[in-house]
């Protein structure tokens, strides 16, 4: 297996982008990936794209297709995948591209994540979400993904291993970095009490314990790390890429508060790189619901159960204030979520500062990056691990 390096990053800004289509926002991210990369469209030999609904937000099925076309790419008959695993889509996209390139199944790779979602109505898109649950058990029955999401925030809550205000601490801290990045859907910072005040959602999570929806996209260019030189000096080696699963429904599993995907990947992924969750400077996890960052940060190995909440609600996850600075981009809750395009975001996040390029949210000397990408409740999970070079 070949070790594998991103040469190229790039993104749309997220947010409501009524005026663009689907097709011109995957397209312009991955522009500006194959522009930072060097690189011409023709020397990109795979392309896969993370994207959860379009066949119901757009009405467009066969993205590859759509993709490869209007890139320009499909006149070289370019391999196109189009990847779906709910929220861990973009993840699971990148996961394959790293595979492919790894395996010399191909050597210049496209990876991509877009959605387009505002353009649907809010019953909608919540449907198509809840459906990254079980359908039959779960959504079937009423139950929404953010009514799922405040059962497990209320069994911390009962078990005592997490606050209200603990938990409301990790939308504070997204968008502490939401306002550093220009990218972001809601560039302001949002105090405790905000948090705690929003309207209700599924008690005890409110509107700001929640990720909005969002259109974007985001894309990164992979190839060997042995050919990395020849396109820029500005690369980051892929070290880890693991991935895990659960079941569908939440309420299958022995622990409601712990993602046995997350533990099962994360644990992988130090084991490929050689490194402990010591050695990681920033981490962008998933953050869709607020309480789902107190679990990443557990799960993840950063903290003891019972210890996540009193590190966010310290400020010691904010650029500058500790070891681990988390979701400085905002995260999905104020960077924004276009479900498809969030794992590639997070990877294009992290690339980023292991370049020196975050600008004000730049963590110093930063040498290992994780990113984390969820699929419904924990039922797919993607953990990658980047290294500066």
């Amino acid at each position: 297996m070949r070790d594998v390096a991103i040469i190229g990053v790039g993104a749309t800004k997220f947010g409501d982008l009524w005026e663009n289509s689907f097709r011109s926002i995957g397209i312009e991210a991955g522009m500006k990936a194959i522009a930072d990369a060097n690189l011409s469209g023709r020397e990109i030999d795979g392309l896969y794209i993370g994207n959860m609904s379009a066949g119901r937000f757009i009405n467009q099925k066969h993205i590859d297709a759509l993709i490869a076309d209007y890139s320009g790419m499909a006149t070289n008959h370019i391999s196109a995948v189009r990847v779906e695993a709910g929220g861990a889509s973009g993840g699971v996209a990148f996961g394959q591209a790293v595979m492919a390139v790894a395996s010399g199944l191909h050597n210049t790779v496209l990876v991509g994540g877009a959605e387009k979602m505002t353009d649907q109505d809010d019953v909608s898109i919540n449907t198509a979400m809840d459906e990254t649950a079980d359908s039959e058990w779960e959504a079937g029955m009423g139950l929404t993904l953010v009514s799922l999401y405040a059962m497990i925030a209320r069994r911390m809550i009962y078990e005592g291993t997490a606050t209200r205000e603990e938990i409301a601490s990790v939308a504070v801290n997204s968008h502490f970095h939401g306002a550093l990045n220009e990218g972001a859907q809601f560039r302001k910072e949002v105090p405790l009490e905000t948090v705690l005040r929003s309207g209700p959602v599924a008690d005890p999570l409110g509107m700001f314990d929640c990720a909005p929806i969002s259109d974007g996209a985001a894309a990164v260019v992979l190839c060997p790390l042995k050919e990395a030189k020849k396109h820029t000096d500005s690369y980051v080696k892929v070290s880890a890429f693991a991935q895990g699963s659960d079941t569908l429904a939440l309420s299958q599993r022995p622990d409601i508060t712990r993602f046995g995907a997350t533990v099962a990947a994360s644990k992988r992924a130090y084991e490929m790189a050689g490194i402990t969750p010591a050695d990681i400077s920033v981490a962008e996890i998933h953050d869709d619901f607020s309480v789902a960052g107190i679990m990443a940060l557990q799960d993840l190995g950063f903290c003891k159960k019972g210890e996540a909440g009193k590190v966010f609600l310290s400020g010691q996850t904010k650029v500058g204030a500790g070891k681990l600075a988390v979701n400085t981009s905002g995260g999905l809750k104020a960077r924004g979520y276009p479900i498809g395009a969030a794992g590639v975001a997070q990877i294009v996040e992290i690339a980023t500062q292991l370049r020196g390029k975050a600008d004000k949210r730049q963590v110093a000397n930063a040498r290992y990056g994780l990113a984390q990408s969820v699929g419904g409740t924990g039922s797919a999970v993607t953990v990658s691990i980047l290294e500066a070079v």
